[in-house]
Parts: C-alpha cells; structure tokens; sequence
C-alpha cells in the first residue's frame, strides 16, 4: 500500500494545482490553462502541487518532567 500526497478527504482547487499563481490581490488564480479563475475552482487539467499547500499547525502538548523519567 502506497501513500499518496493528495489525501482523499481534500477537495482539488486551482490554489493547489501546478500551473495556478496566486493574483496579485490574493482572491483569484492566474492559470495558463484558463486564465483568471477563482481560488476554489479546478479544471480538468489539475495537477496536484504538495509544496503549495500550506501544513496545519501541530496540536500543542504540555508535558510534565515525569514524562522524561525512566
């Protein structure tokens, strides 16, 4: 079983996609393929760009000094 890059519960979007840039004004997708489109759109030409994705932020744990302990 291999794992994929694109998880299966994200919805593809131009914001992801390898030939989309984001505008200038931050709302809209400069894309090759069909010009100007809107961040949440997608075509059929999608190719998925890990590096574009922004991660989530880590849960923040508290850990006590008897956590280190042996």
């Amino acid at each position: 079983m291999t794992k994929t890059l694109f998880d299966s519960q994200m919805v593809p979007k131009c914001r992801y996609c390898a030939y989309g840039t984001l505008a200038s004004s931050g709302q809209n997708i400069l894309c090759p393929k069909k010009g100007v489109v809107a961040n949440d759109y997608f075509c059929r030409r999608f190719q998925y760009d890990p590096l574009k994705r922004k991660p989530q932020k880590p849960i923040r744990q508290t850990f006590n000094q008897e956590d280190f302990t042996i």
